[in-house]
């Protein structure tokens, strides 16, 4: 692992003596190498750390975490403009050449939380709260990117202190079984939420963690562990706990579900983390490839759908898949908040040309549209429908979960779509498919697929592929065996 610790440290990302909530000037390159001497000396220091904890967050949710958590599900196919290599994902053809994103960027992020818990402590603050705020967002941190490296590869190096030499026994480390990663994961929650303390207050902006989004990850952890390592009901009872605990915030559903990600609404109610897009800070994100750009626009566009779309943009080398679309029904509300399905009628009868996800549409500035809506890891509809994951496994009644999130969906049509508990296994399905239909394009589709053990009966290129369980992981790029001797590949690659 030596070329992934190479940097002397994370603070080239630091905005050293800004705090927290200034977010401005993170992505500004330092003027000097800062070293360890003569680091890690004030309450500045420390807050600069924790921002650049954040920028190296971003610049995963920039795409990666999307490819890791949705991409290779049956959410998207091939845009009007081709996939741009990105049908190995869909098609799920990924092997040791084209692995997708290997771990480095998320291992930075690692290696800055583990800066943070090493030297902070040392630090004077004029308020110990404060201190204990930032070492608390270091471990969610920590905890939060080693379990989603866990559902993306399984085994890991796992890396508890900052590499700040250059010794292999030190840098070079073997994989520690998933079981063991899960373990860490989950004393780095407990140490959190300690350090949290009883504050329930949601961080400004919504984009710092906080302890009512350390309970969502914390909820979103144990329903992994109960169905994918044998934890049941020991590990639903405490996922159930602590959203029971993240509901006591000022959280709550908005009214309209498009008003959630309109860009001038970010950090509202329903959020409880978000990775923040700015303009001037960052470029587009991934969500840029998921619209329309003019030159594949029909010239006998209606003017609805032309209304709908806006300024065209972007690429469209995702698009949402027929798979998904047919799916919604036109009564749902979340169906036009989410997508778009476009055609043209030149030939005298209607002919499908494309779709596009309008979900996340960012801005227009200047006769310019700019993909920089936030990257959302919970928000509180997510939560309900983990809370009746967790209800149904447990044997209790999830009716008033799911219906919270239809009666929005739908409106006045809402009663038509009550949910009626059934069996154990109907549930789950109805909960599945309510996932689909309310977080589609925020990345968790795939993960929900692992989770609900649905990936080779849902995936239509998974299909006549069940048993070959191994292609729930992704493969281990040939570069990162190629690093670290002692990584050895995924069986089945």
């Amino acid at each position: 692992m030596k070329t992934k610790y190479k940097m002397l440290t994370c603070l080239a990302f630091f905005c050293a003596g800004v705090n927290q909530s200034c977010t401005d000037n993170l992505d500004v390159a330092p003027v000097s190498v800062i070293t360890e001497a003569s680091y890690w000396k004030s309450e500045n220091d420390a807050n600069g750390a924790l921002n650049g904890l954040y920028v190296l967050l971003r610049r995963q949710a920039s795409e990666n975490l999307y490819l890791w958590g949705e991409g290779r599900s049956e959410v998207m196919g091939l845009g009007v403009q081709g996939s741009g290599g990105r049908e190995r994902y869909h098609d799920n053809s990924l092997d040791v050449t084209t692995a997708g994103p290997n771990w480095l960027g998320m291992y930075y992020i690692v290696h800055q939380a583990n800066l943070i818990l090493k030297y902070v402590p040392q630090i004077t603050f004029t308020s110990e709260a404060s201190k204990n705020n930032i070492l608390a967002q270091a471990y969610t941190m920590r905890a939060y990117t080693y379990f989603t490296m866990a559902k993306t590869w399984g085994d890991l190096p796992l890396v508890t202190e900052p590499t700040e030499g250059y010794d292999p026994a030190t840098i070079q480390k073997p994989r520690t079984p998933v079981a063991g990663i899960f373990s860490f994961v989950k004393e780095d929650i407990a140490k959190a939420a300690q350090l949290f303390g009883e504050s329930n207050a949601l961080a400004q902006g919504r984009q710092f963690w906080s302890k009512p989004a350390l309970n969502a990850l914390k909820a979103d952890v144990f329903l992994w562990t109960a169905k994918r390592l044998g934890g049941g009901e020991a590990d639903f009872n405490i996922a159930l706990a602590a959203i029971t605990e993240a509901e006591k915030a000022d959280v709550s559903l908005l009214p309209k579900f498009e008003d959630v990600f309109d860009y001038t609404n970010k950090g509202n109610k329903e959020i409880l983390m978000a990775v923040r897009f700015k303009d001037i800070e960052v470029t587009d994100n991934h969500y840029s490839l998921m619209y329309f750009p003019q030159a594949f626009l029909p010239s006998d566009l209606d003017a609805a759908t032309k209304a709908a779309i806006g300024l065209p943009a972007g690429q469209n080398y995702w698009a949402p898949s027929a798979t998904i679309r047919s799916q919604f029904t036109a009564d749902d509300t979340r169906k036009n908040a989410s997508f778009i399905e476009v055609y043209t009628a030149a030939s005298g009868t209607q002919k499908f040309v494309g779709s596009l996800a309008v979900k996340f549409n960012g801005f227009v500035n200047s006769g310019i549209r700019l993909f920089l809506d936030d990257v959302i890891l919970y928000r509180y509809a997510d939560v309900l429908l983990m809370k009746a994951e967790a209800k149904n496994a447990l044997g209790q009644d999830a009716s008033a979960e799911i219906n919270k999130v239809r009666e929005r969906a739908y409106g006045a049509a809402y009663k038509q779509h009550v949910f009626v508990s059934g069996s154990k296994q109907a549930n789950d399905e109805a909960i599945l498919q309510e996932r689909l239909f309310e977080l589609v394009f925020e990345g968790k589709r795939w993960w929900d697929l692992v989770r609900f053990g649905k990936a080779f009966e849902k995936i239509p290129s998974l299909k006549d592929r069940a048993g070959k369980d191994y292609l729930l992981l992704f493969p281990i790029s040939e570069a990162t065996l190629s690093l670290e001797p002692q990584v050895k590949q995924n069986p089945g690659y």
